[in-house]
């Protein structure tokens, strides 16, 4: 066994280790630090360094027994109650680290984006009228606004070669401090220079997310609120702004932001959801001159003309075809979906649904729904993770609703709540059993897999008082599931439901169904005497 990949291994894990706790985040500090006492305690034992993984005792409270595993963090072990990676895990590491390298150094470099955070709060210290001061309080001006916003926020985020992903939340909160602190009194003029503002950060924060060579990955974990904390505070000021009659002076000012707003589009590759979206409600609140949205499409098309092969159209499409939808020209938005697959086109399908549907447009959103329809299915099997499907789903029901209300069509909704199954289920369930469509309602319960004894008491009481053959087959499947298990606790669980089922057969006056079908299922399990014990002690059968 060669020490040379052996050390490399552990140094590798010890980056594992190193993106999984962040120094900023207090549990993961005192788990840290834990772990480092027990090492320096010398309550590690059996230290041993295998190929795959590092195994090891800790002398806590009771002694736990630990495997690292060097490919797979998340499957490493400890028989500790604790959940997730723990001190004992932590201190094995520091133990197993020390044959390496410095374990001092490695704590050290990993509290570096503690050092840093707290280095870059107090530049934050600095009044609000230190910073009005510096800034000069004049008439408004949009190049100088964007100048102090691009000084402000290179200064304190873009000036170091390297920026820890985790300390980047704090430092853009000191540089939002320092912006408003400079904004204009006048409300009219403080709400545009905030709503400027927005915009330049968020291509200012992009550009620096690529810079950094940060992943989808890190920037989700670390600081993908930032970007949807704009988006947010956006909607709200483009909504607040568009409600108002505009002064003259704003014109010169609007223009500006209009070319900054389109910049958006191809300011990075990543964050395509996020670009649109700032894209989308600013041309729905803010920018609602029919002139202003023309003269942005041909603006599209231009640039459409003129992109690389290597340069992706799709945030370009996007913008043409809302702003098709805003123009009314849906023939012309719809067709500008055809270079799109299924997944990466559907989840921008429920904006353009609500948009439509907000403006009570009813004969136009149908069409848009029928597409969704259309390509939701094949979307939800690449989304993945069924929590995520099943949020989608229900705002994705939240959205097609309305419009089914509107114009009466149930078969619609229910054509929704089958493709979407079945993460529809919920929806699908209730809508059926308010019905009383039972006979549906009893297929989409084996459709999911549910046994009899999973379902709602007082759905299964009105189903037996109203058409308590609905239940047959369920608990056919369900009893059948049980014996397949060939335990005694399952043989038992079966006769339940059995006797059940002797039950509803009589009510239904289908004793010779009952008997028939007992029959055939001792003569098919005769060689499970345990089964058969079960069916005699319970006085299923005769003894």
């Amino acid at each position: 066994m060669e020490s040379t990949p052996l050390s490399e291994k552990i140094e590798l894990f010890g980056d594992q280790v190193r993106e999984l706790l962040h120094p900023t985040v207090t549990e993961d500090a005192r788990l840290v630090q834990k772990g480092l006492m027990l090492y320096r305690q010398g309550l590690v034992k059996q230290l041993q360094v295998w190929n795959e993984k590092i195994t090891a005792t800790v002398q806590d409270v009771t002694p736990c027994y630990v495997t690292l595993e060097f490919e797979y963090l998340s499957l490493s072990k400890c028989s500790c109650p604790g959940e997730g990676f723990c001190r004992h895990q932590m201190a094995v590491f520091f133990s197993a680290y020390s044959r390496v390298g410095s374990v001092a150094d490695w704590v050290t470099e990993w509290r570096e984006p503690m050092k840093e955070k707290t280095a870059f709060s107090n530049w934050g210290m600095k009044t609000a009228k230190d910073l009005i001061k510096a800034n000069g309080v004049s008439k408004p001006d949009y190049g100088r606004w964007v100048h102090s916003f691009e000084v402000s926020f290179d200064t304190l985020l873009a000036t170091k070669k390297y920026t820890s992903a985790y300390v980047i939340p704090e430092l853009f909160g000191i540089y939002e401090r320092r912006i408003h602190a400079s904004a204009p009194v006048e409300q009219e003029w403080r709400l545009l220079y905030e709503l400027v503002g927005i915009v330049v950060s968020f291509q200012k924060l992009a550009r620096l997310s690529d810079q950094l060579g940060h992943d989808e990955d890190t920037v989700k974990r670390a600081y993908l609120h930032l970007f949807h904390n704009l988006m947010d505070d956006a909607e709200d000021l483009s909504i607040k702004i568009g409600v108002q009659s505009l002064p003259f002076d704003f014109d010169e000012f609007v223009d500006k932001l209009r070319a900054d707003t389109f910049e958006i589009l191809n300011c990075t590759q990543g964050l395509q959801y996020e670009r649109f979206f700032l894209y989308r409600l600013l041309w729905i609140h803010f920018f609602k001159k029919k002139a202003w949205r023309e003269e942005e499409l041909v603006k599209i098309q231009a640039r459409l003309k003129e992109l690389q092969d290597w340069e992706s159209p799709a945030a370009l499409l996007l913008a043409g075809i809302h702003l098709n939808f805003l123009l009314g020209n849906d023939e012309a938005a719809l067709k500008l979906v055809g270079p799109f697959s299924d997944e990466e086109i559907t989840p921008y399908l429920v904006f353009w649904i609500d948009y439509l549907s907000g403006l009570k447009a009813w004969k136009r959103v149908g069409p848009v729904i029928e597409l969704f329809l259309q390509k939701v299915k094949e979307y939800l099997e690449q989304l993945g993770g069924y929590h995520s499907c099943a949020t989608f789903v229900r705002n994705a029901l939240r959205s097609v609703a309305p419009y089914c209300a509107e114009s009466e069509r149930v078969d619609l909704y229910e054509r929704a709540l089958l493709v979407m199954l079945p993460y529809s289920f919920g929806d699908y369930e209730f809508v059926l059993f308010e019905r009383k469509q039972y006979d549906r309602w009893g297929e989409l319960q084996a459709f999911v897999g549910l046994d009899y004894y999973e379902l709602p008491k007082d759905r299964l009481k009105q189903i037996e008082k109203e058409r308590p053959e609905v239940l047959l087959g369920m608990l056919h499947q369900t009893a059948q599931k049980e014996i397949d298990q060939k335990n005694r606790a399952s043989y038992r669980m079966a006769v339940r439901h059995l006797k059940k089922l002797r039950t509803l057969y009589k009510k239904l006056k289908r004793v010779d169904d009952w008997e028939y079908y007992l029959d055939t299922l001792l003569e098919r399990t005769k060689r499970l005497r345990a089964f058969h014990e079960e069916c005699k002690r319970s006085k299923l059968i005769e003894g």
